[in-house]
Parts: structure tokens; C-alpha cells; sequence
């Protein structure tokens, strides 16, 4: 591509800077020689390019509902240049081939950096170990079962202190199968009961956060908690932080903006894992995001195909795609209500979850000259209704569907590519 010069940006600092574009970094203006072009890019915002710790990409094994290469342009055009790609493939990425192999298809097929998520066990049965240390030695510093809970205190110990000797992460789904079981579907509330839908209490969530974070002080081991739902396991995640444990936290952009109210048409669209839940949980988690007990927004994009979707709300495939609207629901419920600026958002949205995932090396990077050219040009002034039929992603179960939001990415570049919004500009 042709060097590139974004004159008079704003940066999330609220200071403007003109962007260079060379090959995959940024520059200093006065090294682009003739030839260069120049867009004008005044009233629009820099920021890093967004980060994901938690994507659901489906391949290899789910093709009919997301690929590689669809996963991560619907990435690039909610203004993500990194994506985490969870193990729940078939077959499970819980070997090093397995990670490999993604990452290999990645770089063939991808439009935004993608990084394998390994499996913590075999066929994520939650009994045996996956292949950890080799995982680690192709690349491999995150871990989750994600979409099954390792049940078992004494097999999430031995990870812990597995991971400990190398500085991996266990991201747990967490979930007690006891308290909120196969069916489960619903928060317990008046209106899960009303519905006659199985309960998923916010007990279920809360028991085993605690749990895993006495298990990280046990051992010195790194736990990430995934899409955190309830108030109970926002003030657990505070008593730790509190005590300096290694423990962080994610919040989806779901759980950040819908709750119980949307199940009322027993629309399968609005079944997730962990469900959506009442007011006052919502506004733990928004508070939690603000104060930084919740470190990071991942969206847990889970594309299903009309198929999986279409059956009774207890049967239905539980999930929501989430990368395009993803920055529009932080910008929406945090930045416009005034509780996050835009340095908190680039914060929570790319420099936290590059750490995390520990890719700090070359995402979630300041922009500034020497770096990789992995940003994102937004105008937070545009709007839009959603339309599913419009997405980026191959599959359909968008819950913002028909919502009045916030269409602010107008270019996303990754590694000085112009993966989204070329024409834009």
C-alpha cells in the first residue's frame, strides 16, 4: 500500500498528531518522501487497534457458521487488529499441532491478528491435562476450556501451577454444572420463573470465581475470569485485586448493555452463556469496568448458523456475535454516559487485553513513530441501525439487531494493512 498520512488526528489523550503510515509501522511525518497520501482526518479519533481476548472463530470443524477469514473481517470492521481464538473447535485445539495448525491459518487467511487460545484439557473433558507446555512452546500463553467449566478444584490446581513455571494464563468459564446445569438458560429471577425457563443463578458464577481465585493464591498461578456476569463475582474479583492476587477479569459488551427484559420473546437470539441478567448486575459490572476490577471488554463473538438458533430457548445454542458492535456498546453505555474516557477505552478494549494475552509486544501499542501501525479511525458521531443481514460475519445471531447505535469505524489498519475502510478515507 502506499505510504499514508493522517493529518491533524485526535488522539485518545485528547492531543492531535499527524499518523505516517510506512509498510507495517508508524513513522515520523517528515520521513514519507513524495508520493505519499495525504487524508485530511481532522474530528476524526486514533486509537490502537482493538484487542479481543475472547473469539469464538469455529474452525476448524464449524465452517457453516464462521471461518478464519470471515471471524476477522468482521474483526477489522468493528475496528479489532487482534483476536483470541478460543479451543472449542473440533477437533479441540489441545495440542501443539492443533494451535499451530490455527495460527497457520491465520496468517494465510486472517484480517486481523489471530492468537490460539489453547485448550487447559484433553477434548476440554475436564479430566487430563492438555498438552500445556508444548501448547506453550508454538506460542501459546492463554488457555480455556471456554464453553465447558473445569469442574474439578484438584485438575484447575494442577494447571495453575502448571502454567505458573512459564507465565501462562487460565482463562475459566465459570460455571458450577451443579447449580446451573445443561438446560439452565435463564438468570433466576421473577421473570426466568414467569418464562418457566430453566434458572442459571449468579450462585453459580460466584462459587466458582471464588474458588479458582483461592486457587490462585494457592499456587501463584495467573487466572482470568471470562465474561463475568454477576455483582457477587465483581466484588470477588475486588476482594483479590484488593490483595494483589494474579487475577483479571472481562466483561462483554452484551452483558454491559442487555439484560433480562430481552428474553420476554423467548427470541433465541438472547440466549448466552452466562445469560443475561437484571439491573443491578449490569451496573456492577459497568462500576467494575470503571474502577478496573474488570480489566478488559471481550466480546465472546459466538457466530451459530439459523439452525443451531432454531429451537426451543432451553434447546438453542447459547451465544452472540459481538465484534462489530463491540466498540459502539462501550461507546454507548460508558463513553457517552461520561464514566469512561477514550484513553480508559483504549484502556480496556486494547492495551489491557494485549497484556493479559501478553501480545503487548506488538498490540495495544501507543501510536507513535517506531511503532506497528495497528490502529483504528474513528468518528464517534455516526450512527446506525443495525442490520444483521449487513454483518461482516458469516453468521446471523446478532443481538443489536434492529438497535439505533453508535457506526463509528471508518479504518481499521493491522500491520499498516487497510483491513476495513479503505474506501472510506
Amino acid at each position: 500500500m502506499t505510504d499514508l498520512l493522517l493529518r491533524g488526528v485526535q488522539l485518545a489523550d485528547g492531543s492531535h498528531r499527524d499518523l505516517a503510515l510506512r509498510g507495517e509501522l508508524l513513522v515520523d511525518p517528515a520521513d514519507l518522501g513524495p508520493g505519499h497520501r495525504t487524508v485530511a482526518a481532522d474530528g476524526l479519533i486514533g486509537l490502537p487497534g482493538l484487542v479481543d481476548l475472547h473469539t469464538h472463530l469455529r474452525q476448524p470443524g464449524g465452517e457453516d457458521a464462521e471461518t478464519v477469514a470471515s471471524g476477522t473481517r468482521a474483526a477489522a470492521r468493528g475496528g479489532y487488529t487482534a483476536c483470541f481464538a478460543m479451543a472449542n473447535t473440533d477437533p479441540v485445539a489441545d495440542t501443539a499441532e492443533a494451535v499451530s495448525h490455527l495460527a497457520e491459518l491465520g496468517r494465510r487467511e486472517g484480517w486481523a491478528e489471530v492468537v490460539p487460545v489453547g485448550a487447559i484439557t484433553k477434548g476440554l473433558a475436564g479430566q487430563e491435562l492438555a498438552e500445556l507446555g508444548l501448547m506453550h512452546r508454538a506460542g501459546v500463553n492463554l488457555f480455556s476450556d471456554d464453553g465447558r467449566c473445569v469442574q474439578n478444584a484438584q485438575v484447575m490446581r494442577r494447571a495453575l501451577e502448571y502454567v505458573s513455571d512459564f507465565g501462562g494464563v487460565l482463562a475459566q468459564h465459570s460455571q458450577d454444572d451443579d447449580l446451573a446445569g445443561p438446560t439452565a438458560c435463564c438468570h433466576e429471577s421473577a421473570i426466568g420463573g414467569r418464562l418457566g425457563l430453566p434458572p442459571w443463578p449468579a450462585a453459580a458464577e460466584s462459587v466458582i470465581v471464588a474458588r479458582d481465585i483461592e486457587l490462585a493464591r494457592l499456587t501463584g498461578g495467573r487466572l482470568h475470569v471470562c465474561h463475568v456476569s454477576s455483582a457477587e463475582s465483581v466484588e470477588l474479583i475486588r476482594w483479590a485485586k484488593a490483595r494483589q492476587l494474579p487475577v483479571t477479569a472481562e466483561v462483554t459488551p452484551h452483558h454491559l448493555l442487555l439484560g433480562t427484559a430481552e428474553l420476554e420473546g423467548y427470541d433465541t437470539t438472547y440466549k448466552v452463556n452466562p445469560p443475561l441478567r437484571t439491573d443491578e448486575h449490569i451496573e456492577a459490572l459497568r462500576q467494575g469496568l470503571v474502577d478496573g476490577v474488570i480489566d478488559a471488554v471481550a466480546t465472546d463473538h459466538a457466530p451459530h448458523t439459523p439452525e443451531d438458533k432454531d429451537h426451543p430457548f432451553d434447546v438453542a445454542r447459547p451465544g452472540m456475535i459481538g465484534l462489530e458492535q463491540a466498540l459502539a456498546v462501550v461507546i454507548e453505555t460508558m463513553v457517552a454516559s461520561g464514566r469512561l474516557d477514550w484513553s480508559g477505552l483504549v484502556e480496556r478494549m486494547s492495551t489491557a487485553p494485549a497484556r493479559i494475552g501478553r501480545v503487548a509486544d506488538r498490540q495495544g501499542r501507543p501510536l507513535e513513530p517506531g511503532q506497528p501501525a495497528n490502529l483504528v479511525l474513528i468518528d464517534p458521531s455516526r450512527r446506525q441501525v443495525v442490520d444483521r443481514a449487513a454483518s461482516w460475519s458469516q453468521a446471523r445471531n446478532n443481538p443489536y439487531h434492529g438497535r439505533d447505535l453508535p457506526d463509528p469505524v471508518l479504518a481499521t489498519f493491522w500491520r499498516g494493512r487497510a483491513t476495513y475502510g479503505w474506501d472510506n478515507l
